[in-house]
C-alpha cells in the first residue's frame, strides 16, 4: 500500500506498507514523524509556517494516539467530513493519472513497482501538485456551501 504526503511543491514523504502489515496509529505515528523530518529538509522555512495536515478519518487517523502526535508535532489538522472522497486530493487528483500510467504495466517484483511509482510521483511538475491543491480548495468550498453534503467534481 502506498501513502503519499504531498504539498503544492510535489511529494514529500513517498512511504510503501510491507506486504501483509496494515496500517494502524503506531505506524502512521511513526510516519508522520518521518515527514516531519522530511519537510526539514525538502521545505527549508515551511516549518515556521505551520504545516496544516488533511488525511481521511480512516481509524488510525483518528485514533487517540495519532490525535496526540499530531498536537505534539505542532501540525494544524484539516477537518474531513465523513464519506467524502470527493475531498481527499490523493483520491481525486492523484490516484487517476497514476493508475492511467501504470495501467496494463506488468512488474516482474513488488520492488518495480515501488520504484516505477515513486518515479511517476517525483517526476511530476509542481504545476500537477499545484492543482490538486487548487482544486481541493474549490471543493472545499463546495462543501461548506452545501453545509457538508456529499460533493463530487
Amino acid at each position: 500500500m502506498l501513502t503519499v504526503f504531498w504539498d503544492m511543491q510535489g511529494p514529500i514523504t513517498i512511504s510503501f506498507l510491507e506486504k501483509g502489515s496494515t496500517v494502524n496509529s503506531a505506524n502512521y505515528c511513526e510516519l508522520l514523524r518521518q515527514v516531519k523530518k522530511d519537510i526539514k529538509n525538502k521545505r527549508r522555512g515551511h516549518q515556521s509556517k505551520g504545516v496544516i495536515l488533511h488525511h481521511d478519518n480512516a481509524r488510525p487517523h483518528t485514533a487517540a494516539q495519532t490525535v496526540q502526535t499530531i498536537n505534539e508535532l505542532g501540525w494544524e489538522l484539516l477537518p474531513h467530513p465523513p464519506y467524502s472522497p470527493d475531498l481527499a486530493p490523493s483520491d481525486f487528483h492523484l490516484f487517476g493519472p497514476l493508475k492511467a500510467f501504470t495501467r496494463g504495466t506488468k512488474f516482474e517484483s513488488d520492488d518495480e513497482v515501488k520504484s516505477v511509482v515513486s518515479d511517476w510521483l517525483r517526476h511530476q511538475s509542481k504545476d500537477f501538485y499545484a492543482e490538486g491543491i487548487r482544486k481541493l480548495v474549490h471543493r472545499w468550498e463546495k462543501c461548506v456551501t452545501v453545509l457538508g453534503d456529499y460533493v463530487e467534481k
